[in-house]
């Protein structure tokens, strides 16, 4: 139990790692989603989705050519949804990535 709630804990220290976690308590989302919003490469997300997954808050399934990731119905991920919404919801960086989040458009971005 202190070895998962340890893994938990360090997804909280990283910015874009709460930002992924923010990004998929809005809907499901591919890599090439994620590195779009966030601006920051492909391996990059695929390091951080890792991470987060082995602590048990996230889940992917395949969607054709995408494979989608998703934050997960446990408790501790509604705790999280909670956290995120009370706590990030006023930052600069949040609006942001909320901004391009809109824009997102997987064929065009994954399909080149």
């Amino acid at each position: 139990m202190l070895n998962t709630t340890e893994k938990l804990f360090k997804n909280f220290a990283d910015k874009n790692r709460l930002r992924i976690l923010n990004l998929l308590q809005q809907r499901k989302m591919c890599v090439c989603e994620l590195a779009f919003v966030l601006q920051v490469t492909q391996p990059s997300v695929s390091r951080h989705l890792k991470r987060i997954k082995e602590s048990g808050l996230i889940g992917d399934e395949q969607d054709g050519l995408w494979t989608n990731y998703f934050l997960k119905d446990t408790p501790a991920g509604k705790n999280l949804v909670s956290w995120l919404k009370t706590y990030l919801r006023d930052d600069q960086v949040i609006k942001a990535d909320m901004d391009r989040l809109k824009k997102v458009d997987r064929t065009k971005l994954c399909c080149k």
